[in-house]
This record gives structure tokens, sequence and C-alpha cells, in this order.
């Protein structure tokens, strides 16, 4: 008999997918990730000089979102950090991740740090949902009332006798979580959390669930030719009280000399129909912007991402995307 799920109507799958994220618990990640590990009594000293957010600050158990810009204040990556009381977890783009590591041994002089990846060592299964704490202490030994973390505190729990990490980061607009294991225990780990209750969401559904929480990628919605400003990421990623890091000065001088103004600005769109990534967003006869990511979601319709002319990011504002009728909602964080 062929699996029931298999034989669903597409549209009848991502309702329910959908409904999981929002309602119950969900697998998947919002795009692959890889991990590095700096390790040594300087790696906070070291990582402070070259990450947008405070770092030094971190105690073990806490982390944060942070950016790596260049000396022109565009980015190089995004990533999460984490702090164990041993050594900073970086959890980076996968793709960006051996760019990442050579360009942390370029930087590395005389402070006394160590870098590695972690590939082959260390996996990162996601769950996403309302339902998603419940889902891990029914499936995870070790501490409970995880619904109550707030973001990026994480420590360690026990899977089938062995060591798991668990850190929350919300990424859809509902509670969510990284859980990182051995890459031999990934599989029994999948399997556990669907017998506890845990669905596997499709990519495209994460992405749409993604789209209307207004969350950006690095690699989609930003790159390198991105200002954090533009992408509206500053609250999260930014220290405005910290020292120095490299790109500071292009923020401070945004931030302070031009009153955070940027000639463009991510936002977050209604639209009658669908678009295309890429297709070029208008006001009247006048091109102000482009497409990033796209979605149709369930509750919202057909939801967009995009950069537009800072003239035109109130929300209300109405444009045109490729001739469909859109309007802005509001800025992504």
């Amino acid at each position: 008999m062929p699996n029931a799920q298999c034989s669903m109507p597409k549209s009848d799958m991502t309702d329910s997918e959908y409904r999981q994220i929002h309602e119950g618990a969900a697998i998947g990640a919002v795009q692959p990730r890889a991990q590095l590990a700096v390790a040594g009594k300087d790696r906070a000293s070291f990582l402070q000089g070259l990450l947008t957010n405070d770092v030094q600050a971190l105690e073990p158990g806490g982390g944060c979102y942070a950016a790596w810009l260049t000396p022109q204040g565009r980015m190089l990556t995004d990533l999460h950090v984490l702090e164990s009381g041993g050594m900073m977890l970086l959890d980076v783009p996968q793709f960006a991740a051996d760019a990442s590591l050579a360009r942390l041994e370029q930087f590395h002089f005389s402070e006394e740090v160590v870098m590695s990846s972690l590939a082959g060592s260390l996996v990162g299964v996601w769950l996403h949902g309302p339902k998603a704490p419940a889902v891990l202490e029914a499936v995870l030994e070790g501490e409970r009332g995880l619904a109550e973390w707030p973001g990026y505190r994480h420590g360690p729990l026990v899977y089938q006798g062995e060591p798991a990490v668990v850190v929350r980061i919300d990424q859809l607009a509902v509670p969510g979580f990284c859980i990182y294991v051995g890459p031999v225990r990934e599989e029994a780990l999948l399997a556990s959390l669907r017998d506890a209750g845990a669905v596997k969401a499709s990519q495209d559904v994460i992405d749409i669930a993604r789209v209307e929480a207004g969350y950006p990628l690095f690699g989609v919605d930003m790159d390198i030719d991105t200002i954090p400003l533009e992408a509206g990421i500053e609250d999260r990623a930014i220290s405005t009280t910290k020292g120095c890091y490299v790109g500071q000065e292009v923020i401070i001088r945004v931030l302070h000399r031009g009153h955070g103004r940027v000639a463009k600005h991510l936002v977050l769109l209604s639209l009658d129909e669908p678009v295309r990534v890429g297709a070029p967003v208008s006001a009247g006869q006048r091109e102000i912007g482009r497409v990033t990511s796209v979605g149709v979601s369930p509750r919202a319709g057909a939801i967009a991402m995009g950069y537009v002319h800072r003239d035109f990011v109130a929300p209300g504002t109405e444009l045109t995307i490729d001739g469909v009728a859109a309007r802005v909602r509001t800025n992504p964080k």
C-alpha cells in the first residue's frame, strides 16, 4: 500500500506541514549549516575583534547572532555563536564554512586559539513549533523547562546515553531548537522525534514559514554586497557598545552620521499572486528594487521579501512586481 502522506495532494501536504510548524512540531533546517570550533583562552577576545556582536560578554550556556564584515561593512557571512565554557561554536551557512575557517586562520597571529571544522563529528537537527519543547523532553534526558529558555540559551542533554547539546534559536516566529549530536546518532534522533509526534517538513514549507516570519538568510536575502543595516538585522546582530571590530567604522558612520539611512531596505511584501525570485520591484514607472524570497502561505497568501529604495518602506506602500500588485507589510527582523 502506498504511503498515505505520499498520496496526498501537494496543497494538502503543504497545509498539513504548515500547521505542524505553527501548531505542533516540525523537523527541518531553514538552510544547510556547518559548525566550526574556536577554542583556547583567547577565543573570546579574538572573535570580539572580528564579529559585530559582543561575543566577549557571553557566559557559558549563552550565545548570540552576529555577522562578520569586510572593512567596507559588507557581509562575509552571518553566524550563531555559542559559548560552552571550553570553546565557542560558530554555526554558519554550509557554503560559507570553508572560507570562514580559512579566514579565521588568516587573522590568527599570536593569540592562544585553536580553530577547527566540526564536519564529520557534529550535525545539527532543527525542530520548530509550539510543541517542540515537549517533543524534545520526551526524547532527551536532562534539563526540563525548555519552553522557558530564552533565545540562544543552550546546554548539554543526553540522547540514548550519548551527549547532545540543545540550543534555542527561533527562526519561524515559533519556538525553535537545534540539537547537536554525533553523525551516527542523526537518523536515530530523527526517528525518535517522529515517534514523539514531530513531522518532517519539506524545504518549500519551511521556506514559506520563514518568508512569512520575515527571517532573512545569508546567501538568499543577504550576500557579500549587503550591509547589515539594509537587511534590518542590526537589532539582533550588532552591538553598539562593544569595542572595535572589522567594518565597524562604516556601521557607526551610517548609524550616527547618517542617522541609520541606507539606500535600500529589505521588506516583507504581500502580493496579489506569486512572483519569481529576482523579479524587479517598481513604484509607478520607476524600478526601485528586486525580490529575494517568495512563497505562498496557507494563511497569508502570496508573499515575498525583497529590497526596495528607502523612500518606499512604509507599511501599506503600494508597488508592482512584474505587473503584479504588491504592498509592503513590514521590515524583516
